[in-house]
């Protein structure tokens, strides 16, 4: 789109993650559309990689009717990950360093030969290496946690932090596993793994067409985050968070008080 400012957008939006501030809705104000929103939010990664940090992967979003109605949009999107972005399974993050983290459980994949882009995973096994439970930290940067899908997907679909649980042999099915969200070891949401598209493995194929469009091609050896199996919750100081996926096993963090 002509006339964005993609890289004064991506500043505003890096600032707004950097001081942990919350800034209004930006879309609408500049004209932002999909295509240049991706466009912003290659520049907003590009700001971290420049003070260091490494791509690691990618990460679906809204891959699930219960974050489509409660964020209010209705377009799977794609974000990036880097090193920076990764806490250690059962490891501490602050909530004070975000505006209104949230905290959902994942299916994660670690990928290895990927088909060319465009084209659809044919060898599942071959294209994944192992799988692993997994919490993803979303924390939008605009007020409220309200935005449109152009807001979102400049925001780098709301990634801030990741946890990757055990990894292990890819099952032999993945589409209806049950999923518990839980802090403090009670039960804050229950779900499946067939809430992503109906089966976490077409997630994949989605992120390898969809970042294609991109110019960006998945690497063997990153991490992939598939979609939320429930809706997010809110994350508070002092809790401990700990998602379970059947068959996969566990993954946690703790919040500092």
């Amino acid at each position: 789109m002509i006339g964005v400012d993609t890289l004064g957008v991506a500043a505003k939006l890096g600032e707004a993650a950097d001081t942990a501030t919350a800034i209004p809705q930006l879309a609408a104000e500049v004209g932002l559309d999909v295509p240049t929103a991706y466009g912003v939010q290659a520049a907003l990664v590009q700001r971290r990689l420049e003070r260091g940090e490494r791509l690691v992967g990618l990460k679906m979003g809204l891959t699930s009717r219960a974050k489509m109605v409660q964020v209010g949009v209705d377009e799977v999107i794609w974000g990036r990950l880097t090193d920076a972005m990764r806490v250690p399974d059962g490891g501490v993050v602050d909530p004070a360093a975000y505006i209104h983290p949230r905290v959902e459980p994942e299916v994660a994949f670690l990928l290895d030969r990927l088909p060319e882009p465009g084209e659809p995973v044919g060898d599942f096994a071959s294209a994944v290496r192992a799988v692993a439970p997994a919490i993803e930290l979303i924390d939008s940067r605009y007020a409220d946690f309200r935005f449109s899908l152009p807001d979102v997907i400049a925001d780098n679909t709301s990634a801030a932090a990741f946890v990757i649980g055990p990894w292990s042999a890819v099952p032999a099915g993945l589409d209806n596993l049950g999923v518990l969200l839980e802090v403090d070891g009670r039960v804050a949401q229950v779900g499946s793994t067939a809430a992503i598209l109906g089966d976490p493995r077409r997630a994949l194929d989605e992120g390898i067409r969809l970042a294609g469009r991109h110019g960006v091609r998945l690497q063997a050896g990153w991490v992939f985050l598939a979609g939320a199996a429930t809706a997010a919750v809110p994350l508070r100081p002092g809790v401990h968070v700990r998602a379970v996926v059947e068959k996969l096993g566990t993954a946690s963090l703790r919040a500092s008080s």
